[in-house]
């Protein structure tokens, strides 16, 4: 399966399901601002795609991504 073919989640929609934040708004705020780390990166793209496996880090607590999310 190629990578575009792989289930997905957004970053801003994926902060939001594992409660790291409580809002979109939220979660445009911190991404944009910088605070958020994808893979040990700063990510400020909110609408980057998200894959199994994936790590992100907000506020020092480390979120691993595992797909379908529900």
């Amino acid at each position: 399966m190629s990578e575009e073919q792989q289930p997905y989640i957004r970053l801003d929609q994926f902060l939001k399901v594992v409660d790291a934040v409580q809002s979109g708004g939220q979660a445009k705020h911190l991404i944009q601002g910088g605070e958020v780390l994808l893979n040990g990166f700063v990510e400020t793209r909110r609408s980057k795609k998200l894959r199994e496996g994936d790590r992100v880090e907000l506020g020092g607590t480390t979120y691993e991504v595992h797909l379908p999310i529900g």
